[in-house]
C-alpha cells in the first residue's frame, strides 16, 4: 500500500509514520509537510533511511503540489491541521485556511486520482462540551472554538465526498494526546518543559476542566486499524479511558518533575473554554479490536523521563516559538 501522510512531520503524524514504516520494510509512504512552526522534520530521522520513505516539503492548500504528490497513491492519512486552541482564539483566518480549504484541496485530488481509501484525523473537540456520559459517532457536532469549528468543517466535507461521490472514506476522532516529540505548546510537554527550566506553569482558571488522556502510539494503533479494516463513510472513537481534570494532571506533572505547586500560576480562563470531552470508542473497540495498550501512569512516567533526556530537540523549539 502507497499511503500519502499529511503532516507527517508533527507530532501524531510522525508517530503513525514510524509505526508503519518500523513495521513494513516494504511499506511506501509519502509525507507531505509544510514545516511550519510545531512541523518538524528531526521527527522523521529514525525512518529516513527507510527504502519506502520520501519527503516532499509542500502546502496542502497548493492544488498543483497535491496533485502532484497524490498521483500513484492507494491511501491518504490526513493529520495535517492548526491545532492550537490559543492560536485559533487569537486568529482563525490560518486554521480555516488549513483545515478547510487545505482538506478540500486534498479531497479533490484524491478524487481525481482515484485514491482507495481517504483517512481524516479529527478531534473530540467538534461535540463541543459534555458535562456527563459519553459521545457516541452519531452525535451531533456543536464546536466551541475556531479550532474546532474548522475541524467539524473539514469533517463534514470528508462526509460529503462520501455522500456525493461515493469516495472510500473514514474519519477518526481521538481524545487529548500525549507522549513523546509533542511540540511544547501544548499543556503536558510546556508543563514538563517549564518545570524542568525552572519556570512556573500557568493553570487555567480553577482547573476543573476534564480531559480523557491518550497515549500517541494508542492513537496511531487505533488509526492504522480503521485504515485497514474501518467500514467506508464510517467515523470511529479513539479514547484512551483515563478521564484528568488539568487540577490534578498539573499534580502529576509537579510530582514527576519534583516541583511544587509554589511553581503554579493561576491564570484567568480561556475564552469559550469546554469543561468536558468523554468519547464512547466502544465501536472501535467492538469492530476492530481496539484496545488502548499504555497505562496513563506508566505513559506519563516514560513522557516526562523524555523531555528530560532530549532538551537539544526541544530547547530550540521553545525559543523559536516564543515558549518562556
Amino acid at each position: 500500500m502507497r499511503v500519502l501522510v499529511t503532516g507527517g512531520a508533527g507530532f501524531i503524524g510522525s508517530e503513525f509514520v514510524r509505526r508503519w514504516l518500523n513495521a513494513d520494510p516494504a511499506a511506501h509512504v509519502t509525507v507531505l509537510d509544510k514545516l511550519t512552526y510545531s512541523g518538524v522534520e528531526e521527527n522523521l530521522a529514525p525512518v529516513a533511511h527507510h527504502p519506502g520513505y520520501r519527503f516532499v516539503r509542500g502546502d496542502i492548500c497548493d492544488p498543483d503540489m497535491v496533485d502532484q504528490v497524490m498521483a500513484g497513491q492507494d491511501a491518504v492519512v490526513h493529520f495535517a491541521a492548526e491545532s492550537h486552541v490559543d492560536r485559533s482564539i487569537g486568529g482563525a483566518g490560518p486554521f480555516v485556511r488549513t483545515n478547510v480549504v487545505g482538506t478540500q484541496v486534498l479531497l479533490d485530488a484524491a478524487l481525481r486520482h482515484r485514491v482507495g481509501r481517504f483517512l481524516q484525523v479529527s478531534t473530540d473537540e467538534v461535540y463541543g462540551s459534555i458535562s456527563e456520559g459519553s459521545w457516541t459517532e452519531e452525535w451531533p457536532l456543536a464546536p466551541n472554538s475556531p479550532y474546532s469549528a474548522t475541524k467539524s468543517a473539514a469533517d463534514l466535507l470528508v462526509r460529503a465526498y462520501h455522500r456525493t461521490h461515493r469516495m472510500d472514506v473514514v474519519i477518526t476522532r481521538c481524545t487529548n494526546n500525549y507522549g513523546p516529540y509533542q511540540f511544547p505548546e501544548k499543556v503536558i510537554p510546556l508543563f514538563i518543559t517549564h518545570l524542568i527550566e525552572g519556570k512556573s506553569v500557568p493553570l487555567y482558571g480553577d482547573g476543573r476542566n476534564i480531559r480523557d488522556w491518550l497515549h500517541v502510539s494508542d492513537h496511531c494503533h487505533g488509526i492504522e486499524l480503521v485504515l485497514r479494516g474501518g467500514r467506508p463513510g464510517e467515523t470511529y472513537h479513539i479514547g484512551g479511558g483515563t478521564e484528568v481534570s488539568n487540577h490534578k494532571l498539573t499534580g502529576l506533572l509537579l510530582d514527576a518533575v519534583g516541583a511544587g505547586w509554589d511553581q503554579v500560576t493561576h491564570v484567568a480562563d480561556r475564552k469559550g473554554h469546554d469543561l468536558r470531552y468523554s468519547l464512547d470508542d466502544s465501536k472501535i473497540r467492538e469492530q476492530l479490536g481496539y484496545a488502548p495498550k499504555i497505562p496513563f501512569a506508566e505513559g506519563l512516567a516514560a513522557t516526562v523521563a523524555w523531555y528530560r533526556d532530549n532538551r537539544g530537540w526541544w530547547e530550540p523549539l521553545k525559543a523559536r516559538a516564543e515558549l518562556g
